[in-house]
């Protein structure tokens, strides 16, 4: 914590056999009131109660999505480490935590069946569009050899889907945020996230254009089949690079230009692809001027381009110069 007040508190927050289960169970994943509520055998407006202490506290950070809110552990880091500590201190035998640990298993059975029941309306299309590129496996090799050894300490996965990004991003970064706009894509990503017990991965609700994610905060973020969708990919990137830390990477993994035009009818692809000259303009737009290195994968008929573009002191400045520009323009 900050200092002792803001310890005080946290442990004030923390010091009541409730409020300790709760922060025993967001240890374990992210939850909305309704699940916790279900958890815990509490009625609603009592565990909100809870709830809304800890967060002041700042031991629980509160997320949005549509009509739901979910809670987790705090990424803040001394406000986490305490959280972690008080529930390293809960035996593990202890019954009122086995019977809520029971509830929890029921929770995650009917959101992996609330998943796998959304995914089925979408699997069609998705494997109707990686049938016409490289297997994935290939895709997601290459992915790993372009980020290579460096270490990556905060990901961002923006549109994650189901969250495939952050699995195999898992082992080389310190935290990974996945952000979609789709609350059925977050119950599947959520899903994959619980399966695989990444409890320093988590899923948020929010669009490409308006990351809920605070300004360079973030060392690798990836657009992975995402770009197409886009309206206006120029903000897109610039968005991407607001929450880049200086010598942060951005990762567009997308499809080459191509002429696939039903792609647009029937599922909703806003753009044919990009080529390398188009990249290159979006990431000198939103003030990224290095881009170090693209990567092809010949499909049938669609091929996958990868490009690393990486945000240095020289795309600050770049950055600023414009908005400088358009200020005095105005």
């Amino acid at each position: 914590m900050e200092n002792l007040e803001s310890l005080l508190a946290g442990l004030r927050a923390a010091g009541e056999q409730t409020r300790l289960r709760i922060l025993a169970l967001c240890a374990r994943g992210e939850w909305s009131v309704s699940e916790l509520t279900k958890m815990l055998g509490q009625s609603q407006p009592r565990v909100s109660r809870h709830l809304k202490l800890m967060v002041e506290a700042g031991l629980l950070e509160r997320m949005p999505e549509g009509a739901q809110v979910y809670f987790r552990i705090s990424d803040q880091a001394s406000a986490s480490k305490l959280a972690q500590a008080l529930v390293s201190l809960i035996p593990e035998s202890d019954s009122v935590l086995q019977r809520d640990l029971l509830q929890l298993q029921q929770v995650r059975e009917a959101r992996t069946k609330r998943a796998q029941d959304y995914f089925q309306q979408v699997a069609k299309s998705w494997e109707t569009i990686r049938s016409m590129h490289v297997p994935q496996q290939q895709l997601e090799d290459a992915l790993l050899e372009v980020v290579g050894s460096e270490p990556v300490g905060d990901l961002l996965d923006i549109g994650t889907g189901t969250g495939r990004m952050l699995e195999i991003f898992a082992d080389r970064v310190t935290r990974g945020v996945g952000v979609d706009l789709s609350s059925g894509m977050l119950a599947v990503a959520r899903t994959n996230i619980d399966r695989t017990g990444l409890t320093h991965m988590h899923a948020r609700q929010g669009d490409m254009y308006h990351l809920p994610i605070d300004e360079e905060s973030i060392d690798l973020a990836i657009l992975h089949l995402v770009l197409h969708y886009s309206d206006d990919p120029t903000e897109v990137i610039r968005e991407a690079s607001r929450v880049l830390r200086t010598d942060g990477r951005l990762i567009v993994v997308d499809f080459a230009a191509h002429s696939e035009e039903y792609l647009r009818s029937e599922f909703e692809h806003r753009r044919l692809g990009f080529s390398d000259d188009e990249i290159y303009q979006y990431l000198i737009a939103a003030g990224i001027s290095e881009l170090e290195e693209t990567r092809q994968l010949v499909g049938d008929p669609l091929t996958v381009k990868i490009w690393m573009a990486r945000k240095t002191d020289n795309s600050l400045a770049i950055r600023s110069r414009r908005k400088f520009a358009t200020t005095a323009g105005n």
